[in-house]
């Protein structure tokens, strides 16, 4: 992620996006998403500045990438914050939580049709 002067051209940005994009692509990498956030205000002021535009670019590759993308991004005067970070752990993580979690209400729920399976007879007799 990174966020780029809000008083730079939308045109500029939509270069710089293109310029990150094709880089990412010869470098090696593969983009999995780009989010164009656009303009938001920023948490705290950065260079006396308090609003940005907010660019996402998911990726995946080796890592070469990465370094060859923090060093042009670092020397870029458009770009002032940019953030990388890794998820491939924290998907893994997330993965098993909601395998477990499915599990257990898959077990739940055939706990409750276990019960509702035995009174359904005993209402049909009722009804006789």
């Amino acid at each position: 992620m990174y966020i780029v002067d809000s008083e730079t051209p939308d045109d500029k940005i939509g270069k710089l996006n293109e310029a990150v994009g094709k880089l990412i692509e010869k470098e090696g990498g593969t983009i999995v998403r780009m989010d164009d956030i656009g303009r938001k205000r920023m948490a705290y002021p950065i260079q006396k500045k308090t609003e940005g535009y907010y660019v996402l670019f998911e990726i995946e590759g080796s890592g070469q990438e990465i370094a060859e993308l923090e060093r042009r991004m670092r020397v870029n005067d458009m770009i002032i914050r940019y953030i990388t970070v890794r998820v491939d752990e924290e998907r893994d993580a997330a993965a098993r939580k909601r395998e477990k979690r499915e599990r257990r209400a898959e077990k739940r729920a055939s706990f409750r049709s276990a019960p509702e399976a035995a009174s359904a007879p005993s209402e049909a007799r009722v009804d006789n």
